[in-house]
């Protein structure tokens, strides 16, 4: 895959920065990248790894960023503009790409809209047409005018494919900066955050106060305050750091009566600093918050808030509300409020764990693949529907999973299109087809779906399934299955059945697949949903399905916290029982704000299926009503209802298990005691066309027969509680509903 990356800095580095780290991501991936930079070089953004073309470069003075000036200091004319998009479109026909990242723009950049335009509807010609992607930091800054808002929508509409946003909405989603419409909101895609440092293990001992402000002279202030600051108390330790742009007269003067060494250039080895320092005292950039995140440094943040910009104060009043630093307005910064700030500061209770995601370059890369399809032609938004337009619908019935809620989860398993199945431990990709390996947080990076959202044909729901693995047909399982339920029923007994599916995050064309699923067999879903990845699209198609669906809480964020050589879980007993009880408080509390209240029920799904004894035997205080997990034991307060069936090999093909095994299993398990219920387990996101097949064709063998009882999840986890344990499951577990 060819991925073209167009972006222009006009103050900091920052939007080149991710960039440069999001084209080497690509790189890495065994992808060909390349960054079309049309700001002022960098020195601290690394070159290495980049195929790179420079435009003139373009910058601003304060934040007029209306009126960009050229290399020479002047106001860019048209001349100017003429040469930069000549290039940029050189460099489009050159490479081909296979998709096209615009770095901010049409939510920005404005004043550059006639290039990046020009960018997009060349691409737009080019035959196979490439994906056309949006890319945005986590916060943005939105315009006064309606009117601007309401073209940067227009634009998402008729042009992109979707918005990449480097966040974590458990920290701050992109609606809390921008007001989505309803049609961009269905085209939001959370990466997490960016991060491209390197690790830095947080120093045993940690001493002094590093200060750095950005690249440019905006930080200035925060810079004269920290050098009088310093003098006024120097026992400190203070090292002040000053970025690249910042002119020599001013630094000299900066260092007017500090001790050598005190005031120096921003360095590569930041990070490093950062790891040993007792403190930060910095800006709030996009980059600058990710680096006091990865070393869990104390800060006092002073957020540039020139020019009426936004960004940065939400961004470290976010950070400050988790107990993660402190808030110092710029109007309010002097020398004697930073000292109060600082000394404040550095007696506060150190940060904890964060938990927000950082794995936005990986994911990024993840997510592209996901939407690309393997290589399959995109059809032109004017001539055809468009994957996130038209719901991932697209020409020849193909559908991508396109949101990082299609991620399966890991012990009885799928992914946002991209969590490793609960049940698949540390399984790997699919054999043969191409897939990547996980990254370090454990998603994976590539993860296509096929089917084209409508109902299976006859056959395949009779039974035949799409060839994998030299398996053709399930038919003669079914037979089995078949008179099995039969016999049962010519004994006037029933066995029940219900059916979970997990990683739910966003609306997606899998999700309307398996609810038409659900709704055509008239059968109850519980859908486990990550409170901290919802996004709006979500609540909106759970309340047209408000008949069928039911919506689980599947813990907080899907992260994995166990230490490094132990199997991923979030809320296992490595971690003290006081945040595993906040965690999962949380996730309810998170749920109910964004899920319709009629969808919800106070259902905990652990993460990988992994759950540490102690919370579970708190989840009732917490406001828990029941627990879905693999079998275990009964737990006192809590319905408890578990999966016993997953028809996913996650650690062999992550396709369909052998389907003929799988329904005599389920056959032998009704013979031998009809009286414990068929959990099935799915994960929508991580169907191909034999999946689909099979779970259609259990449905329409199970559900409807006069030997199968479909339980409703709203009876049973509102009702009066009882205690379910292990007995209450139909089948021995299976290999694929194991914790490990």
């Amino acid at each position: 895959m060819r991925v073209l990356i167009a972006v222009t800095h006009l103050l900091g580095a920052g939007h080149l920065t991710r960039a440069a780290a999001l084209a080497r991501a690509f790189a890495a991936a065994g992808h060909e990248a390349l960054l079309v930079s049309g700001g002022r070089p960098a020195p601290m953004v690394r070159p290495e790894g980049l195929r790179l073309v420079q435009l003139p470069p373009l910058h601003v003075v304060g934040t007029d960023f209306s009126r960009p000036l050229g290399p020479d200091g002047h106001p860019a004319d048209a001349t100017l503009f003429a040469r930069r998009r000549a290039l940029l479109l050189d460099a489009l026909a050159d490479f081909a790409p296979d998709a096209v990242i615009t770095e901010l723009f049409p939510f920005g950049r404005r004043a550059l809209a006639a290039e990046f335009l020009a960018l997009v509807d060349a691409a737009r010609v080019h035959r196979p047409r490439p994906l056309v992607l949006a890319s945005v930091r986590d916060i943005l800054v939105a315009s006064a005018k309606p009117e601007r808002i309401a073209q940067a929508h227009e634009r998402v509409a008729r042009l992109y494919d979707a918005v990449l946003v480097h966040g974590d909405p458990a920290l701050v989603p992109l609606d809390a900066s921008w007001p989505l419409d309803a049609g961009t909101a269905q085209k939001i895609r959370y990466t997490g955050y960016v991060d491209e440092g390197t690790a830095a293990v947080p120093a045993a001992a940690r001493s002094g106060v590093l200060v750095a402000a950005g690249s440019g002279p905006a930080g200035l202030g925060l810079l004269r305050a920290a050098a009088a600051a310093a003098r006024l108390q120097p026992s400190l330790g203070w090292r002040i750091l000053a970025g690249h742009g910042v002119p020599e007269a001013d630094l000299a003067a900066l260092g007017h009566g500090l001790p050598e060494g005190t005031i120096a250039r921003a360095r590569p080895d930041y990070r490093t600093l950062l790891a040993g320092a007792a403190l930060s005292v910095s800006q709030c950039g996009y980059n600058t918050a990710i680096d006091l995140l990865a070393t869990a440094t104390q800060a006092v943040l002073v957020p540039f808030e020139a020019g009426g910009e936004t960004e940065q104060r939400l961004r470290a009043e976010c950070l400050a509300g988790r107990g993660l630093a402190r808030v110092l307005p710029e109007a309010d910064l002097t020398a004697a409020s930073l000292l109060q700030a600082v000394g404040f500061q550095l007696g506060a209770k150190p940060p904890e764990g964060h938990g927000i995601d950082l794995g936005g370059a990986a994911r990024t890369v993840g997510i592209v693949e996901d939407f690309f399809g393997v290589g399959r032609a995109v059809p032109d938004v004017a001539q055809g529907p468009c994957p996130v337009r038209e719901r991932g619908r697209v020409a020849g019935g193909t559908q991508w999973a396109l949101s990082l809620a299609a991620m399966p989860d890991q012990d009885i398993g799928v992914q946002h299109a991209h969590f490793p199945p609960p049940s698949a431990g540390e399984g790997g990709p699919r054999r043969g087809s191409g897939e990547g390996q996980r990254d370090a947080a454990g998603f994976g990076s590539r993860h296509a779906l096929s089917g084209d959202g409508a109902h299976l044909s006859p056959p395949a729901a009779q039974g035949t399934l799409p060839r994998r693995g030299g398996r053709e047909s399930a038919h003669l399982g079914f037979t089995t299955l078949r008179k099995t339920l039969d016999d049962l029923a010519a004994c006037g007994q029933r066995v029940p059945f219900w059916w979970r599916d997990d990683d739910a995050v966003a609306a997606s064309p899998a999700l309307d697949r398996l609810i038409d699923l659900a709704e055509t067999h008239a059968v109850p879903l519980l859908l486990a949903a990550i409170p901290a990845r919802i996004e709006p699209s979500l609540g909106e198609r759970l309340a047209a399905a408000e008949k069928t669906v039911r919506v689980a809480v599947h813990g907080l964020a899907h992260h994995n916290h166990a230490p490094p050589g132990e199997k991923p879980a979030e809320f296992g007993a490595h971690r003290p029982i006081d945040a595993l009880m906040a965690d999962a408080a949380a996730g309810l509390r998170i749920a109910r704000e964004r899920l319709p209240e009629a969808a919800l029920l106070p259902v905990f799904v652990p993460p990988w299926n992994r759950l540490a004894p102690d919370l579970a035997a708190a989840l009732s205080g917490l406001g828990y009503r029941g627990l879905s997990s693999v079998p275990g034991p009964a737990i006192t307060g809590l319905v408890r209802l578990d999966a016993t069936l997953d028809p996913i090999d996650w650690r062999g093909t992550r396709s369909l298990r052998d389907p003929e095994a799988l329904l005599r299993d389920i056959a032998t398990g009704i013979a031998r005691d009809p009286t414990r219920p068929i959990g099935l387990l799915t994960h929508h996101l991580a169907h191909d066309a034999a999946l689909w097949a099979f779970v259609a064709g259990l449905l329409e063998t199970c559900c409807g027969h006069p030997a199968v009882t479909c339980l409703d999840p709203r009876r049973l986890f509102l009702g009066p509680t009882v205690e379910t344990g292990a007995a209450g499951s139909n089948l021995s577990v299976s290999p694929a509903a194991r914790n490990g």
